[in-house]
């Protein structure tokens, strides 16, 4: 028997546009010889749907699209498709069976999950039911993403006689997530005894982003299908008995996926936002060097425009690199001094100034006066500004508010600077499109005569390790002094992480790739006495 895998790029609140593609997927899968079609979780309205669920006319509409696509679909193919069922004992995550022009059966999702960037039991109810369907003389039992997390829901399955796990999902990518998700499905695997197919959405949904990757597990826990990463489409594997054959896909490796995860990010969040291009700061340096080959490599040469804003502590070689990288990319590209304008800001602050000394003050100056012109282009263009800060900035806070921080998506802001680096040498392995000078030089945000980023903060790796220990796996700070560190650069390093909540509330979303990211992942005060670094010296 032959099902169908459907790994679609969805929209949230498309419900139309959404059943359109599920529509033409359906026929396309039944006219390949397909019995069985599973598609994502939540495929009728797009994942996550976040508080459009809590609306009565949101979730009508879905229910009207999943019966409205019953009707159109093949009569003879199996369809599971996910929607948010709204009934008189609560509102639940389901996966329904389509088949013979009705909504045949519904399966009611049980494990809510309730952390990281998922907060499910706010907003739906817990089914408790086992769903198992017959096709061909095969049982197939549904699970819905969360549920193959936790024990229970699979056996369950297998209780009410499936010989077949069916689990559609939206599993958003993180570093090595696949091999987490592989890790569970055996673990299922083991406990029920029950092949799976695993079905993954694919696209980019404001700061999550979701790789594909679907595949199969036999009877044994062996994978017999894997569906490639990154890519949206119609997969199909031949079940015999307790095994099948399908794809063969190698994912990519970890650079790779960091990439594509942050090109399939940008291009999604432009495309279904609806802008006309994008905007950026090219500076000459390796972040905004970076985002500008993410940015074209997502969108094509013609819809980007970069724009190098120099200042009298702008470096010759930052200019020549930057003409360089655009000639080598094809993009549009400016240059816009910015002394004229920041010299009527110090002017007309010169009373209020009188008597004090330059500081930070004039360094931030320059940085909103860029800015303002950025978006200032973005608002008679309507195009996207991309903002270049990586995350190693964002956590100590070293960017300044409406300034290098204003724009519309964030695209390194879950990449830390080290990685930064990696990505630079991994884009140029393709094709050398970043001057190999803007990687090797110092970094500098250039807002003072001879400035470099180690004035203010400890060398990239130093400061990305001592981030990774307090950020993404909350170690103490005694606890990370006992790994080697640096006690007074420790507790410089976490004063300064907890000194930016404020900032970091103030900025522009950006993609998610670590577990840990500045943004649902974690929800810190920005009024907080509680300090971490404690008594340290």
């Amino acid at each position: 028997m032959k099902l169908g895998i459907a790994q679609l790029n969805l929209t949230v609140g498309d419900i139309a546009g959404n059943a359109a593609r599920l529509r033409v997927a359906a026929r396309e899968a039944y006219a390949a010889g397909a019995r069985v079609l599973l598609t994502p979780e939540m495929s009728i309205c797009g994942y996550p749907a976040e508080d459009l669920v809590l609306r009565a006319d949101f979730t009508a509409a879905c229910e009207a699209a999943v019966r409205q696509l019953a009707v159109d679909a093949p009569a003879e193919l199996a369809l599971i498709v996910g929607y948010p069922e709204r009934s008189d004992d609560g509102l639940f995550n389901v996966a329904a069976l389509l088949r013979g022009g009705q909504v045949e059966a519904v399966y009611r999702k049980h494990h809510l999950p309730n952390y990281s960037v998922f907060d499910e039991q706010r907003v739906f109810d817990r089914g408790d039911a086992a769903c198992v369907f017959a096709c061909d003389g095969l049982f197939f039992g549904i699970n819905i993403c969360g549920d193959i997390w936790e024990p229970g829901p699979a056996r369950r399955a297998m209780d009410a006689g499936a010989g077949w796990l069916l689990v559609p999902n939206a599993s958003p990518y993180h570093l090595n997530k696949e091999r987490e998700r592989l890790a569970v499905a055996r673990a299922r695997q083991l406990e029920a005894g029950l092949p799976i197919i695993y079905a993954n959405m694919v696209g980019g949904q404001d700061e999550l982003v979701f790789d594909g990757a679907s595949f199969a597990l036999d009877a044994a826990g062996e994978v017999v299908a894997q569906c490639p990463a990154w890519q949206d489409g119609l997969f199909y594997v031949d079940i015999a008995g307790d095994t099948c054959a399908g794809p063969q896909h190698v994912l990519p490796g970890e650079d790779a996926a960091v990439y594509d995860a942050l090109v399939l990010a940008v291009r999604d969040y432009y495309g279904k936002n609806g802008f006309k291009g994008v905007h950026l700061g090219l500076s000459g340096g390796i972040d905004s060097a970076l985002t500008l080959a993410i940015a074209t490599d997502a969108l094509g040469a013609d819809k980007v425009h970069a724009v190098m804003m120099p200042s009298d502590y702008t470096a010759n070689i930052s200019v020549e690199d930057s003409r360089d990288m655009v000639t080598r990319l094809g993009v549009r590209y400016s240059e816009i001094a910015i002394k004229p304008v920041f010299d009527a800001f110090v002017g007309q602050l010169a009373g209020e100034f009188a008597g004090l000394a330059v500081d930070t003050t004039e360094e931030n100056l320059q940085a909103r006066v860029r800015g303002t012109l950025l978006m200032a282009l973005s608002n008679k263009f309507g195009t996207l500004v991309l903002t270049t800060g990586n995350k190693s900035e964002m956590a100590v806070g070293y960017a300044t508010l409406y300034g290098d921080m204003a724009g519309g998506f964030a695209v390194l802001k879950d990449v830390a600077k080290t990685r930064v680096f990696r990505l630079a040498n991994y884009r140029n392995s393709l094709s050398a499109v970043i001057p190999q000078r803007i990687i090797d030089r110092p970094p500098s945000a250039e807002l003072r005569p001879d400035q470099t980023d180690q004035d203010s903060l400890p060398p990239y790796d130093l400061l990305d390790a001592i981030l990774a220990a307090y950020v993404e796996r909350d170690l103490s700070a005694h606890d990370i002094v006992a790994q080697g560190f640096d006690a007074a650069t420790v507790r410089k390093v976490i004063r300064m992480v907890d000194l930016a909540e404020y900032k970091r509330r103030q900025a522009p979303p950006g993609p998610r790739i670590t577990p840990r990211n500045f943004g649902k992942d974690r929800r810190y005060p920005i009024t907080s006495k509680y300090r971490p670094e404690g008594d340290l010296p």
